[in-house]
């Protein structure tokens, strides 16, 4: 098989064969070395082609993870998600190689430098472009081919055509002062998502929302944990979690943080200005 710059695929080439032999389900993480996507794919592997796209860089052990999870088929793909030209030709691929997408994950991101973005327009412009435009562009994308699509028999509820999961923040219900550009960009996402999810709705494609709280991990590395903070585990298992349920757009990790955002819009401007990220 011949590939084009950037969109280079490595998988289990012996076999041969393009389109999903195993059986079970397609599932694609954007974003498959985020510690976050990696989790989800590992808790979705058992009998199921795993697509894991991410930047170029080494995927050797996120392939291996996702192998010994019990993956019938990983196959690693070079995804640049700010190159909105090249994501229909990356799904394209996908299709053709691995079979149609029944599980697809939103799990790329940025936080920036939230400095840097107030005195640079490009970089803050950059953040709110992976950060949202690139999102939305690839959901769009993703939720059409999932509509057209007949239900294989079998997966998942009744006449479920697909699953798409966005992830939001809890960044975005009320933009912070101290990370208004990241924020910002998780705003307009969530509200696009949430417009998205009403327009799915009866047409057999689920849209989850994640909306997490801070994450203990690489991204958040040197930044003091907040309170109801959670670690990528437990994030992949509440996704996966409302993912076989196949039921419920808005997910909050934990539970907890809805209740506490339920009186951010109250919460007066002298003092809201003031909070840290």
């Amino acid at each position: 098989m011949t590939f084009t710059p950037g969109t280079h695929v490595t998988g289990d080439s012996e076999s041969g064969t393009a389109g999903s032999d195993t059986g079970g389900p397609v599932v694609a993480v954007f974003g498959g070395r985020s510690e976050i996507g990696l989790a989800i794919a590992e808790r979705l592997a058992p009998g199921a082609t795993v697509v894991l796209a991410a930047r170029p860089g080494p995927m050797a052990e996120a392939r291996a993870s996702v192998e010994a999870a019990g993956a019938a088929r990983v196959l690693c793909l070079e995804f640049d998600a700010d190159s909105l030209d090249s994501q229909r030709e990356t799904l394209d691929r996908i299709e053709r190689d691995a079979g149609p997408i029944e599980t697809a994950v939103l799990a790329f991101g940025i936080l920036g430098d939230q400095d840097r973005a107030e005195t640079d327009p490009a970089f803050a412009a950059s953040v709110l472009h992976t950060d949202f435009t690139a999102q939305a562009s690839l959901l769009i994308d993703l939720s059409a081919r999932m509509k057209r699509r007949t239900p294989r028999p079998g997966y998942g509820p009744e006449n479920a055509r697909g699953t798409l999961v966005a992830f939001s923040s809890v960044a975005g219900v009320r933009v912070r002062r101290a990370n208004f550009v990241y924020g910002s960009a998780k705003a307009g996402l969530d509200g696009f998502a949430s417009g998205l999810g009403h327009a799915l709705h009866g047409t057999g494609v689920h849209l989850v929302i994640a909306r997490p709280g801070f994450v203990i991990g690489r991204m958040t590395k040197g930044m003091d944990p907040a309170p109801f903070s959670s670690t990528p585990a437990q994030v992949a298992d509440a996704v996966v979690d409302r993912i076989r349920a196949g039921k419920g757009t808005q997910l909050w990790i934990p539970w907890q943080l809805r209740v506490m955002f339920s009186v951010a819009p109250f919460v007066p401007d002298a003092i809201w200005r003031r909070l840290p990220r």
